[in-house]
């Protein structure tokens, strides 16, 4: 007898399925449910078991005749065959319908409503539901750009990979043809929210709209600022600041009218807060929010610096949490943008203007150190590349957004500089980590735009134009082979980067000679 085939519009018609609850009746779901338990800050805790972080290696976008010419398949995006993930689909739903509750909630991602993309969510977990709820745009539109998404989230399904087509039993399927992500086996929520930002760099730039994996603030002037940057690299840190607005912390798209936000929430690492040191994240912190594998004391105090269950411990909180947004999550064309990179070799200048050209070799090599402790088995920092700093989540070839991004910064005048948080004075072990407050400095002179016209000196490997001075900062600070004892070891570590540079940036055919040319001179 054939099983019966069931679509996601007969799941939600089930009685077992809650809709639209309100952040409080979640909670009161979750907690009933022992998905977790209320911290003492009115946050909702949860942990993730198994899995507290994305899983890369078992995300699969299905080949069809809508997606199959534009994908940049690979690594990255592994194919996943039609009938797999229908036959996939079909296990998930038959699953989820024989549970004993689900959560729906409708919202949107793109805060610009001629790019808004409505979303809905199907949950096994009532947390993963408010999550949702907390990280998306909540006005589900009536009139949008694209046709819905649909994500289904069953984090306790496991798959067949014999018979699935999967890597393990984890998954992360997207099919661009039915507009559904089937997500099983992890209870990481951040796949709920990188799915999606992955549709969004899929179907933005076909709008010719550039996505951005970035955080981007405005000052009282409307000057917009972009910040890119990988983990650990300040990106967070540094975009927020008391004189200008958050338009929002990591996902951006940019089109003819100006940045806007794709999320209606914040994602923030929580490893160390303090109210000293982010106060803003650390008030957002508060009923609502989602802790995830933040480890708390007898009195359900959040212990931030306890990393037993991970260094990746996370806050899931609206933006309307932080005091000082821009209303709505919109702004104008950037007038600057901010690379940065943590180099743990101590050879990057801490901040250097860069050509058109320059700026399009970074953003494709996308350069930063793993440090000791980010991830399983990096014990001591190594170099990684992530093409246009948000490697994971770009379905398309790497030079079609690196193409978007010169022919903005040709278009609106932007200034675009590179900045290293990393080391000075010494590679990781031997020299020190750069003064957040020369940064800061740094940074704002920057976004400010005081450094347009100070002369520069070219670095004699990299090429990158380095301001001669800047106020408040050491000058010696500003060419980083000053302030390293010894010249030859610097030379030495600044060439077997540049080598690392070259070798990375080989992959990458189609660029243009001026743009390879941008890079190290070896």
């Amino acid at each position: 007898m054939p099983m019966t085939v069931l679509n996601i519009e007969e799941l939600l018609m089930k009685e077992h399925v809650f809709k639209q609850l309100s952040v409080a009746e979640l909670v009161e779901h979750a907690i009933r449910n022992k998905e977790g338990v209320l911290a003492e800050n009115g946050a909702l805790s949860v942990e993730t078991g198994k899995f507290t972080g994305r899983s890369p290696k078992d995300k699969f976008i299905v080949r069809d005749q809508s997606c199959e010419t534009h994908i940049d398949w690979g690594h990255v995006n592994q194919p996943m065959e039609s009938d797999k993930f229908e036959q996939l689909l079909q296990k998930v739903l038959r699953y989820m319908n024989e549970t004993d509750q689900l959560y729906y909630t409708e919202a949107a991602a793109g805060a610009d409503t001629h790019f808004t993309l409505p979303v809905r969510v199907v949950t096994e977990y009532a947390w993963h539901n408010l999550f949702a709820k907390q990280l998306f745009l909540r006005e589900y539109p009536t009139v949008a750009a694209f046709e819905p998404f649909t994500v289904v989230y069953a984090p306790h399904f496991k798959a067949d990979p014999a018979v699935d087509g999967t890597n393990s039993e984890t998954f992360i399927a997207m099919s661009f043809e039915h507009r559904i992500v089937l997500i099983g086996g992890t209870e990481y929520a951040g796949e709920i929210k990188k799915s999606i930002f992955s549709v969004m760099n899929y179907l933005l730039p076909q709008q010719d709209v550039l996505s951005m994996h970035c955080s981007a603030n405005v000052g009282h002037e409307g000057d917009v600022a972009l910040f890119f940057g990988l983990s650990g690299t300040g990106k967070t840190t540094l975009s927020a600041d008391d004189s200008r607005q958050l338009i929002g912390d990591d996902e951006h798209g940019w089109s003819h009218d100006g940045v806007f936000n794709i999320e209606g929430g914040c994602y923030a690492k929580t490893v160390n807060l303090s109210r000293e040191k982010e106060p803003q994240i650390f008030d957002a912190i508060r009923f609502g929010t989602v802790l995830e594998n933040v480890v708390l004391d007898a009195q359900r105090t959040p212990d931030y610096d306890d990393t037993s269950l991970t260094e990746n411990t996370r806050a899931a909180y609206p933006i309307t949490s932080i005091d000082n947004i821009a209303i709505p999550s919109r702004a104008g064309h950037p007038k600057t943008i901010v690379f940065l990179t943590a180099d743990a070799y101590g050879v990057l200048p801490p901040i250097s203007k860069l050509t058109k050209e320059q700026a399009m070799y970074h953003f494709l090599s996308g350069y930063t150190s793993k440090l000791a402790g980010t991830e399983r088995g990096v014990t001591e920092p190594e170099a990684t590349f992530s093409t246009c700093f948000g490697s994971p989540f770009l379905p398309l070839i790497p030079e079609k957004y690196a193409t978007m991004l010169g022919e903005l910064i040709d278009r609106h005048g932007v200034t675009v500089y590179l900045v290293n948080t990393g080391w000075t004075g010494g590679a990781y072990g031997t020299g020190s980590r750069m003064k957040l407050a020369y940064t800061r400095t740094m940074v704002n002179a920057a976004v400010n735009g005081l450094l347009v016209d100070i002369p520069t000196e070219e670095h004699s490997i990299f090429g990158l134009h380095m301001p001669v001075e800047v106020p408040g900062v050491p000058t010696d600070l500003l060419n980083p082979v000053k302030v390293w004892a010894d010249t030859a070891a610097y030379e030495q570590q600044a060439t077997a980067l540049a080598h690392k540079f070259v070798e990375n940036f080989n992959r990458f055919e189609s660029a243009t000679d001026a743009i390879k040319s941008a890079g190290p001179r070896i």
